[in-house]
């Protein structure tokens, strides 16, 4: 499309040119009204794998119904996962918090104690902190009836993200502590659990920010899920499936219910993918999905 504004007209235009089939003018109308809701700019992130690189021509035969398709089941199965990630995100939360201000009881704002946790990261708080303290009511509401400087871990950690959680966590100096908070997953490897966690959180953000999921690979490979029920079957550890199983594997840490749920929803999106020829194919060629 270049750098300039286009209208739908030209956008349909455009598509035609490069090949997809519309077959009447009821067919046209309807992408007409996709491309205002989705937009064409959006719906160019998936129909990308289906152009020549070079000419941009489409497939034969291809239909922006079976772009559109896809584009909902890849929202579909981002809006499933975010569901499940955000009850790991709560658990995590909760026994950090927990298990720190418990080993520091006397110091309720340990956070911001450099004694405890690293330099670096108490320089970056600290405009994360202002922030929150001028738009969070909880924090402002805090402030007005308290003189201090900053409010206990309880309050402040729950309008952090799961990034800023994790990063919290391991900025700790002690190195004992973090084993166990571990070890409320069954790790006693601290890097493991870090690991795991930056998987998570790298599927967390593409689902939150609706980026591109069903092509996604981890920046570094999932290591070795210590159950043989989750286990990655293949030797891509980077790829949507094995962040899947990833997920199925946590979330049993926190409740093997959920994980059983999950699954069963899972299955049930990716059968109904098979509906469509062109999803279908993504699923197996992309996603390997094999749980």
């Amino acid at each position: 499309m270049g750098s300039l504004a286009t209208t739908i007209d030209q956008q349909i235009e455009k598509l035609i040119e490069r090949g997809i089939v519309f077959n009447d003018d009821n067919e046209i109308e309807k992408a007409k009204e996709i491309l205002l809701d989705i937009g064409y700019y959006r719906l160019g992130f998936y129909w990308y794998y289906f152009q020549d690189k070079k000419t941009h021509m489409f497939n034969e035969s291809m239909k922006l119904d079976d772009i559109v398709k896809l584009y909902y089941f890849d929202f579909d199965v981002k809006m499933l996962l975010l569901r499940y990630i955000y009850r790991i995100e709560v658990h995590f939360r909760t026994q950090l918090v927990y298990l720190a201000s418990n080993h520091y009881s006397e110091n309720n704002t340990w956070y911001v104690d450099p004694k405890i946790i690293d330099n670096k990261m108490l320089k970056e708080f600290n405009n994360i902190y202002f922030n929150l303290k001028t738009k969070s009511n909880t924090l402002i509401k805090h402030h007005n009836n308290y003189s201090c400087d900053y409010a206990p871990a309880w309050k402040v950690f729950e309008f952090l993200t799961f990034g800023q959680i994790f990063k919290f966590f391991t900025k700790i100096k002690n190195q004992e502590l973090k084993k166990k908070i571990a070890s409320v997953y069954g790790f006693r490897d601290v890097s493991l659990l870090n690991n795991y966690l930056i998987s998570l959180i790298n599927i967390r953000n593409i689902c939150s920010h609706n980026g591109v999921l069903f092509d996604y690979n981890q920046s570094v490979g999932i290591k070795r899920i210590p159950n043989l029920k989750y286990r990655v079957k293949t030797s891509n550890t980077t790829n949507l499936n094995a962040s899947i199983r990833l997920l199925l594997f946590v979330l049993s840490k926190v409740s093997q219910n959920r994980a059983n749920e999950l699954e069963t929803e899972l299955q049930i999106l990716f059968d109904k993918s098979c509906e469509n020829e062109l999803v279908n194919g993504i699923v197996k060629s992309k996603i390997k999905f094999d749980i």
